[in-house]
């Protein structure tokens, strides 16, 4: 019996040392990479504020240019509008689905727009909804008594 106990703790030393070996392995191939990413992340913030700085410079520009011909606080006004117009297309386009008007906007005064189908696809990420709930019959007014017997939704529910 002597012998196996002295096979396991050389077992237990064996799969110690693994571990160990295979810990410092893991640690220096995580160091490494977080490495590689630090200097992608420290390029991609230089380019950032380089951008930005270009930015200013162009706005600087036009706003210097409109100041030829115009008024300097006309210029500058301009030049703002101008941004903000290219700030909302940037959001626009940043936006998962485009920017797309929501249903009763960007339409006139009593326009009725048509209702676009919600998308469908293995991309939704749940069901369509009906427009009407199933076993109503229209919308009911605001004010108006729930239309199923038993569902007020100001009273708690409780199952029974």
């Amino acid at each position: 019996m002597d012998r196996l106990d002295h096979l396991e703790h050389l077992d237990k030393h064996l799969v110690d040392e693994l571990a160990q070996v295979a810990r410092e392995t893991v640690r220096d191939e995580l160091r490494e990479q977080s490495r590689k990413q630090r200097r992608t992340a420290m390029l991609y913030a230089a380019s950032g504020a380089a951008a930005l700085y270009a930015g200013a410079a162009l706005a600087l520009a036009v706003g210097l240019a409109l100041a030829l011909g115009l008024p300097d606080w006309a210029a500058a006004l301009i030049t703002a509008v101008i941004l903000g117009a290219v700030a909302y297309v940037l959001r626009g386009a940043a936006r998962p689905g485009g920017s797309r008007p929501e249903a009763g906007q960007g339409a006139g005064a009593g326009a009725t727009a048509p209702v676009a189908a919600p998308p469908t696809g293995p991309g939704t990420p749940y069901p369509p909804m009906p427009p009407v709930a199933p076993g109503a019959t229209s919308t009911p007014e605001p004010g108006a008594a729930p239309t199923r017997a038993g569902t007020d939704p100001e009273q708690p529910h409780h199952r029974a």
